[in-house]
Formats: structure tokens, C-alpha cells, sequence
């Protein structure tokens, strides 16, 4: 569960940096590259501060699945 509701999450929060990029101001790209770098960086530390909020608002992790972040 914790897998499907990241992937909503950031896959949202890039879709809506697109449309503030296009439509309100291209310093909005910032948004997704700030997303793309902490995606990169939960990759090399293993640690991801959405999943630590989603577990603290009581998401599950899935057993036998890859991790989300």
C-alpha cells in the first residue's frame, strides 16, 4: 500500500509542477527538480521523507514487495 500511495503522490506532485511551469511561472521547474533529486538521493540512503510521513499517518509497507523509495 505504502508503494501505491507514494507513486500517486510524487507522480502527482510532478504532474503539477508541469502545469504551474506552463501556465504560472518556468521557475516552477525547480519543483521537479527538487523531486527528481530527492528521488535520487533516497536511492543512495535508503531514506525517503514521504515514506517516513505516510508510515507515520499509518500506511502499511507491502511484505515481498520492492521498496518504494
Amino acid at each position: 500500500m505504502l508503494n501505491t500511495y507514494f507513486r500517486v503522490i510524487v507522480g502527482f506532485m510532478v504532474l503539477l509542477s508541469v502545469v504551474l511551469t506552463v501556465y504560472v511561472n518556468p521557475n516552477w521547474m525547480w519543483f521537479t527538480v527538487f523531486i527528481g533529486l530527492n528521488l535520487i538521493q533516497s536511492a543512495f540512503t535508503k531514506w525517503c521523507l514521504l515514506e517516513t510521513i505516510l508510515m507515520k499517518l499509518g500506511v502499511k509497507k507491502e511484505d515481498g514487495s520492492c521498496s518504494s523509495c
